[in-house]
């Protein structure tokens, strides 16, 4: 087995960007996909907010455009699912369920995966109405009444972000007091375009045969009542789940598994660098993501000259 000088493991905008420097660099990188190739822009229909696309862009087209390139500068990318990362070897070692890799430098570009409510439609309507990100998709919904499910500080700044161009935004929450900071409360509170729906569960959402949200079917928790809430669209903001399992007792991470960087994307081993959505739980932009992968693969660069 032949030791790379970069493994990247992830697909996203991040590590693909990672790619297309270390490529370049003539670091002949190694990208392993994942079962989520393209990461979570391949949810995504219409991203409007990537410069470049005045028109905007498919986002599963995006990332078809970011692979290509990336291969074009002779990154290899293979399909796998990792199964094993090890950083306290020289060599790092990375396996996946066909074969094994190492490399003199590692970066993880594993993302984030939004938690969703587990609803058989939620997933047949992603990109239809359906949204974890309310920055990406809010302009879509002008002048429409929406959702907004959940009950932390993320589901009070996405609703009032989306009050900028919906006409209502109701507050969806499965209790009857919200988990978010006071401030943060006050702020939604006061405002008049936000609705709310509390001790609430959505127990469906609905197209009525159109391939858009319609409508969106709730109970509430306490009496069991049923209503249909007509909405074009469903914003999900019960948070997010760093992809680090793989990396515990391995990395520092914070309390939520986000992994910690300094000096730019560095990790607290030497050689192993962390870009995108795995490292970044505050902006989660496909265009901060690709930042931090042009960053890594310089880092990565810079680590392999010393």
């Amino acid at each position: 087995m032949s030791t790379r000088h970069v493994v990247i493991v992830g697909s996203g905008p991040a590590g693909l960007t990672a790619a297309l420097y270390a490529a370049r660099a003539n670091l002949q990188p190694l990208v392993i996909e994942g079962l989520e190739a393209g990461g979570q822009l391949m949810l995504t229909t219409m991203v409007e907010n990537f410069p470049g696309y005045r028109d905007g862009v498919l986002g599963p087209d995006l990332m078809a455009e970011m692979r290509a390139q990336a291969g074009r500068f002779g990154a290899e990318i293979v399909q796998g699912n990792v199964t094993l990362v090890d950083t306290r070897v020289r060599p790092f070692v990375v396996r996946t369920s066909e074969a094994e890799y190492s490399a003199r430098a590692l970066i993880i570009a594993t993302g984030a995966s939004a938690r969703m409510l587990g609803l058989p439609s939620e997933r047949t309507l992603m990109g239809h109405g359906v949204s974890t990100c309310a920055t990406c998709d809010g302009y879509f919904f002008r002048g429409q009444e929406i959702a907004v499910v959940g009950g932390g500080d993320s589901a009070m700044e996405e609703a009032i972000f989306l009050t900028k161009f919906a006409s209502k935004v109701t507050v969806v929450h499965r209790r009857d007091a919200l988990r978010a900071s006071k401030i943060m409360q006050d702020k939604a509170r006061a405002n008049s375009n936000i609705a709310w729906l509390l001790d609430t569960e959505v127990e469906e959402i609905q197209d009525t045969g159109k391939g858009a949200v319609t409508a969106m079917v709730v109970r509430n928790s306490k009496t069991g009542a049923r209503a249909v809430v007509p909405v074009s669209g469903v914003f999900v903001a019960i948070g997010h789940t760093p992809n680090t399992s793989l990396l515990k007792g391995q990395l520092e991470m914070d309390a939520n598994g986000y992994i910690v960087t300094h000096d730019g994307v560095q990790t607290t081993v030497p050689g192993v660098f962390a870009c995108g959505d795995v490292q970044d739980h505050v902006y989660r932009q496909a265009i901060t993501a690709a930042g931090t992968g042009c960053m890594a693969a310089l880092d990565a660069e810079r680590y392999l000259e010393t």
